[in-house]
């Protein structure tokens, strides 16, 4: 499923977070969205998936296998699409399991229960983010880190063929950050397509293959990572100056000084 922009411009009032954005992911990439904070890499995320309008007289600015958003059914955008959002409005008040179980609903059979199938991708996702000892935990009980994963479980049952992720390493320890990244890269080489909103830039190096800058002025830079994270290029997007060293054959950067605020 090849997901497109066409001179996609974004704003808010008082501020044009992207101009004319053209961009194609492909089957099988992982792209990378960084930038500074408040630049619209969220707001990208949602126009994306078709929850934010683009600028008036764009039609269609966001294609997903040719269509718009609004095109598709809302069950067959689901099969196809899944987002994952910084925040979750409301509160579930059922088990992690019942939880993650919402992720099958674009696929069930009926109104009036699981297959078999739903249940078996639902409990390899709780395995997969390492929950199954809090399985039957209710879900308002556990801590952000282990909300964060159950959010990303319910995501892997859903089984899109496109991730549309915001900020999916947030609340989470280093072990389950490097197994989220090894996950999402797993499924790319598996032919998902994969978009995530990252900070740190050496996840984006070592398991991405494209990255999107989105600098503060509403220009973006995008192409392979080789390609777009260069040390100029980090230090024009973030406004601080950097150091790099190379380990293996991987470019890796650093604060080389702490900015003023």
């Amino acid at each position: 499923m090849i997901l497109q922009t066409r001179n996609l411009t974004l704003q808010h009032p008082g501020k044009l977070l992207c101009r004319n954005l053209n961009l194609t992911v492909n089957p099988g990439e992982c792209w990378a969205i960084l930038g500074r904070n408040g630049c619209g890499k969220t707001t990208l995320i949602h126009a994306l998936a078709g929850l934010h309008q683009a600028k008036e007289g764009q039609d269609p600015s966001v294609t997903i296998a040719g269509m718009a958003p609004g095109q598709w059914s809302r069950r067959t955008l689901a099969r196809n699409l899944g987002i994952l959002l910084q925040d979750e409005p409301g509160e579930f008040w059922g088990t992690v399991y019942e939880y993650v179980l919402l992720g099958r609903h674009p696929h069930a059979a009926s109104m009036f229960g699981w297959q078999a199938d739903d249940l078996e991708m639902s409990s390899r996702a709780i395995e997969q983010m390492e929950l199954a000892g809090l399985a039957d935990r209710l879900l308002v009980t556990l801590s952000g880190g282990e909300r964060q994963r159950a959010r990303i479980a319910l995501l892997l049952a859903q089984s899109p063929q496109c991730y549309l992720l915001d900020e999916p390493l947030q609340h989470l320890d280093l072990r389950h950050q490097l197994g989220t990244m090894i996950l999402f890269s797993e499924l790319a080489k598996r032919g998902s397509s994969i978009v995530m909103v990252l900070h740190d830039i050496g996840w984006a190096v070592r398991f991405c293959d494209h990255a999107l800058l989105l600098f503060d002025d509403g220009h973006a830079m995008s192409g392979s990572i080789d390609e777009v994270l260069k040390r100029d290029n980090l230090e024009a997007l973030y406004h601080c100056n950097l150091g790099e060293f190379i380990a293996g054959r991987q470019h890796h950067f650093f604060p080389q000084t702490v900015p003023s605020v």
